[in-house]
């Protein structure tokens, strides 16, 4: 009787194992944000080629607007040097201004776009969380020398060729504020060096 017992509570507690197992791996992974929207954007668009290189534009500039917002905003809190929170809130106000003007531009488009920090956005955000004082200051000054390298990058290459004329037009009138931005982070950054 014993051991029908103690086979029982074996079985029973495989099965339970078996359960949580199985409902562990059923748990759908969540998607992100960017890959959402460009799955979106792709399912509207299978049939027009021209739209996808522009969606695709708008999605990556959300995604370095968002990004942007974040880091800005935790430069504000984190630094205790005027200059980089002065960055900092030079960033969430412009940014903000792009994101909303994007996500009009977007709208009118029939696109869509990420309405949250990206699992990359995350990463960075996150690198630059992990430092502070001056290491904090010097890997906040760099990263915003090369996303805003990159940024005027896609938008020279969106004011060329983008198929649509507005997004056309505001990727050409974009370049500047973001070419202000990568000016105030080398001199930042000249200045952080010194010390």
């Amino acid at each position: 009787m014993k051991k029908l017992a103690l086979a029982v509570k074996v079985i029973f507690g495989a099965g339970l194992i078996l359960i949580f197992l199985n409902s562990c791996k059923n748990e759908p992974k969540q998607e992100d944000p960017k890959e959402a929207a460009e799955d979106t954007n792709e399912a509207k668009f299978d049939s027009i080629e021209d739209k996808q290189d522009d969606s695709e534009f708008l999605v990556d500039i959300t995604e370095v607007n968002l990004a942007e917002i974040e880091i800005g905003k935790l430069a504000q809190t984190k630094s205790t040097n005027a200059e980089v929170k002065k960055l900092g809130k030079m960033l969430v106000d412009q940014h903000t201004k792009s994101a909303s003007e994007v996500s009009a531009l977007a709208k009118t488009k029939n696109f869509t776009i990420p309405t949250s920090l990206t699992e990359e956005g995350q990463e960075a955000y996150k690198k630059l969380n992990e430092k502070s004082g001056v290491d904090f200051d010097k890997k906040f000054a760099d990263m915003m020398i090369d996303g805003h390298e990159k940024a005027i990058n896609e938008l020279r290459k969106a004011s060329e060729s983008a198929k649509d004329q507005d997004i056309k037009l505001w990727a050409s009138k974009s370049i500047a504020g973001l070419t202000v931005h990568l000016e105030h982070a080398k001199m930042l950054k000249q200045g952080l060096d010194k010390k």
